[in-house]
């Protein structure tokens, strides 16, 4: 069975069922994803920011992202999770619309700790990212990796195997002060490597 036809789309409704308080139904509450940290969460707070832009360069406002990580230690919140215990009061996992009027997407996390690739090898701080808008019929994937994290990102076993090597720098964020800086590209010369996972 194949996985979409011509007349899907991701939206607008995928905000209504995702972010109803963003799309502007009253009374639900904060939406899901919303707040990942609290004052009590281990680890340096950071903003990660940034647009997703389209092939011609404008910014999409109507996209919605998702982010998973690592807490401050390497350990993920999760079931699965078998080598300790994940920081209680951190999520792990984020939501956020774009905005509807710059296109610009936050995120307030903390800077995740390093995990080990499957054959023991360890990865470089990252986050999992996945994002959805109009007209993308299945969500895309990809990571942000981190500008200030050169000799882990220079061993990490995932951006060694893209290629040509000099694509790598799309799934590298900026740093300027406590905010990483990653915008995304669907199209074009500097296009987001996106992962099939």
């Amino acid at each position: 069975m194949p996985k979409e036809s011509a007349s899907q789309t991701a939206g607008p409704y995928v905000h209504i069922g995702c972010v109803p308080s963003f799309a502007g139904l009253k009374g639900r509450g904060p939406d899901l994803g919303a707040a990942m940290v609290t004052d009590a969460t281990r680890g340096e707070r950071i903003t990660v920011e940034g647009y997703v832009y389209d092939g011609a360069g404008a910014p999409l406002r109507d996209a919605l992202l998702e982010i998973w990580q690592a807490d401050a230690d390497g350990l993920y919140a999760s079931p699965a999770e078998t080598r300790g215990t994940a920081d209680p009061v951190f999520t792990g996992w984020g939501r956020q619309p774009t905005d509807g009027e710059t296109g610009l997407y936050r995120f307030e996390t903390i800077k995740p700790g390093r995990v080990p690739w499957p054959d023991g090898r360890m990865q470089a701080p990252h986050l999992s990212l996945w994002l959805v808008a109009r007209g993308i019929n299945l969500g895309l994937a990809t990571r942000i990796y981190f500008a200030d994290e050169a000799e882990a990102n220079a061993g990490d076993p995932l951006l060694a195997r893209i290629d040509p090597p000099s694509r790598v720098r799309t799934l590298v964020a900026e740093r300027q002060g406590d905010t990483y800086c990653f915008n995304i590209h669907l199209q074009g010369p500097g296009e987001t490597v996106f992962l099939d996972v």
